[in-house]
């Protein structure tokens, strides 16, 4: 006679202690699920008593997964980090979404990594509203058509995107977040074939970090750029002899087969990205929090030395500091700063207030909290 159950095969005792240990988690199910209601009572009744105003707070929730973190370390749990991250970041996403869900504007179409980005940040329970160029996030965000824009900063290994640097500028948006994306790059077609690519398509950063790759696999291919890496998973679909360079959620949305996995240059390659809104992000207790600016000062010697120097005599340490020309025809230049602490800090509201009084042009950006891992 069949059993229903495969494990009846092994012997009575441990079946038995199989068996007992189902019931156990079926236990902790049970608990979890008492405690997520519990939860989303809780939110419904802090948005209800907030009044719907600032439905996310990005330091808070920080604080609630470091804290996350920290009691599932010292409890010796077997999940790792990134793990408890994500379901944290999840059960946040799912309450806040109780008291509103946020929309929020990023590099499109679906599938790019500043989506993953978003989604690392705000969890699923967002409105996504994908761009056709950074310009487009930030005018979706600064017109209120979305309450929050993701943008591209840096690449490990391109460096800063500039166009976010130049529109930094002239916004009012302010950074509140920030968050690290393991960038991992892969061929993809249509057919899965790779003696079928004669067109290799991508962003030109993706296409930049993968270029030795290319040079030595497909060298006789012909290079386009594309406004991201998911419209050219996009056009992929559409042409069998052109290939794209995408993340591998862009190969699920578009039906494409990968050729080829991580062909990027540098197997550490991480995007840093900064969430805009218009409310500054408030501090919290153990989070650690950055403030970035931008200042220009007179071209002259010793200026830039000096503008620094607040820094040192407040203990305030930088994270960052570029440069970009000012665009203003005498080879001035804005140089981009990011400190560690919140500007309400009192040495570092010293140190801003000092570097201000000797700069010929000066913005802070924004206080947020660092994002210490990569996701």
């Amino acid at each position: 006679m069949e059993q229903s159950d495969n494990n009846t095969a092994l012997p009575a005792g441990e079946q038995d202690e199989l068996s007992r240990l189902r019931r156990s988690i079926d236990a902790v199910d049970e608990k979890i699920a008492e405690m997520l209601v519990q939860r989303a009572r809780l939110a419904k009744a802090v948005g209800a008593a907030k009044g719907g105003v600032n439905v996310y707070r990005p330091e808070r929730e920080q604080a609630v997964i470091a804290h996350a973190l920290e009691r599932s370390s010292q409890a010796g749990s077997p999940l790792a980090a990134e793990s408890v991250r994500r379901i944290y970041t999840e059960i946040i996403s799912a309450c806040r979404a109780l008291e509103s869900r946020p929309s929020v504007a990023f590099l499109g179409p679906k599938g790019t990594f500043t989506e993953m980005a978003v989604i690392a940040q705000f969890g699923s329970s967002v409105d996504m509203m994908p761009c056709a160029s950074i310009d487009g996030a930030f005018h979706a965000a600064e017109s209120h058509t979305a309450q929050y824009a993701v943008v591209p900063v840096e690449n490990s290994t391109q460096g800063t995107v500039t166009r976010t640097m130049d529109l930094l500028l002239s916004t009012a948006l302010v950074v509140i977040g920030e968050v690290n994306i393991a960038v991992r790059h892969n061929l993809m077609n249509r057919s899965g074939r790779i003696e079928d690519v004669e067109e290799v398509c991508a962003h030109p950063q993706a296409l930049a970090q993968c270029r030795s790759w290319l040079a030595a696999h497909l060298p006789n291919a012909k290079i386009t750029s594309a406004a991201s890496n998911a419209e050219a998973a996009v056009l992929a679909s559409k042409n069998v002899k052109l290939a794209a360079i995408a993340a591998t959620r862009a190969a699920e949305l578009y039906d494409l087969k990968i050729l080829a996995q991580s062909i990027q240059d540098n197997p550490r390659n991480t995007t840093r990205f900064w969430v805009l809104g218009t409310q500054t992000a408030g501090k919290a207790p153990d989070v650690l929090t950055k403030t970035a600016i931008i200042f220009s000062v007179p071209n002259r010697a010793g200026t830039l030395f000096k503008a620094l120097e607040p820094f040192e005599r407040n203990g305030v340490s930088m994270t960052r500091l570029e440069s970009r020309p000012a665009r203003n025809g005498a080879w001035g230049y804005n140089f981009y700063v990011d400190i560690e602490g919140h500007s309400e800090d009192e040495n570092v509201a010293r140190a801003l207030k000092e570097l201000s009084d000797s700069a010929s042009f000066f913005k802070v950006l924004g206080s947020f909290p660092a994002d210490t891992g990569v996701h």
